[in-house]
């Protein structure tokens, strides 16, 4: 029979369950939390702070080993879940979402038949909160629920987006900022307009980390959110994204576009608790930095 307790009080998962089995050694409790025996409401959950709340249902499947988890597509690496979001490092050249050419081959598709088979369940699903091209990688969060994707993507704004980007060339200053408005109405390419009817302001924040052999690596800050906003803007004061032939990039050395979601910082959605999560960037990418200076 698997052990089943109901939350009476507010506390996080790993004290709740200290006080719920104090016959069990607390070194299994925490080998169950970490390899995916403990579940809140049907979800697994490995984190140990995370937060309960009255009427929530803890169940224990004791195991030895990890559970197993569905095939992902090379380079997919889990870096956070529980029962309200799922976070993701996505390797370059995977779709966030189908198009009309590919429908199967997405991050979407592939954590979709991930949650289902952890929750054994053909129900369960998750909720697109917010998209990278194709060709970036880094940090992608999914919600769990209806109510957690609006939760999110109405505080999308305030949540802090950094991106990594090795670029050609200099930009103007070793910090600053890029104001352009740009014409998303083309499906394939985002234009640098004037300001007016059918463009948007885009606002990115870049900072230089280092310099040398002909490139530079940006870290970069959104306040926008725009298509192709970081891809176009860096081109336009002449430091296009390596390996990004689109938009004026010369070289291509990693056989991809060396743009990076490197970091998070969002609240949970139903704690309110301030979140990080964190993507390095990636090994073709590192191969291509400059000598610090």
């Amino acid at each position: 029979m698997i052990p089943t307790h109901t939350v009476s009080e507010p506390q996080p998962l790993l004290a709740f369950l200290f006080q719920a089995m104090p016959e069990v050694k607390r070194t299994n409790v925490k080998q169950w939390l970490k390899f995916g025996a403990i579940r809140v409401n049907e979800q697994v959950v490995t984190r140990h702070n995370q937060q309960l709340q009255p009427g929530d249902l803890i169940t224990i499947h004791p195991t030895k080993a990890p559970p197993t988890t569905p095939d992902l597509p090379q380079g997919v690496q889990v870096l956070y879940e529980d029962a309200d979001i799922l976070v993701i490092h996505k390797p370059s050249y995977l779709l966030t979402i189908s198009t009309e050419k590919e429908t199967d081959r997405t991050a979407y598709h592939a954590m979709t038949g991930y949650v289902r088979d952890r929750a054994r369940t053909g129900m369960a699903r998750i909720w697109i909160v917010h998209r990278l091209d194709r060709e970036t990688s880094g940090v992608l969060i999914f919600a769990k629920s209806e109510e957690a994707k609006e939760t999110l993507q109405s505080d999308w704004a305030t949540s802090e987006k950094s991106y990594l980007a090795l670029v050609e060339g200099k930009p103007p200053a070793q910090s600053g900022t890029l104001r352009t408005h740009l014409d998303e109405s083309q499906p394939h390419r985002v234009f640098a307009r004037g300001p007016g009817e059918g463009t948007r302001e885009a606002v990115t924040h870049y900072r230089v980390l280092r310099q040398g052999m002909g490139r530079t690596l940006v870290e970069v800050t959104l306040e926008t959110g725009r298509r192709h906003q970081i891809r176009v803007q860096l081109s336009q004061v002449g430091c296009p994204i390596v390996g990004d032939e689109k938009y004026g990039a010369k070289s291509n050395p990693a056989r991809r576009m060396a743009l990076h979601a490197a970091v998070l910082k969002l609240n949970h959605p139903r704690t309110g608790e301030p979140m990080v999560f964190e993507s390095p960037f990636p090994p073709e990418l590192l191969r291509l930095l400059p000598s610090e200076v």
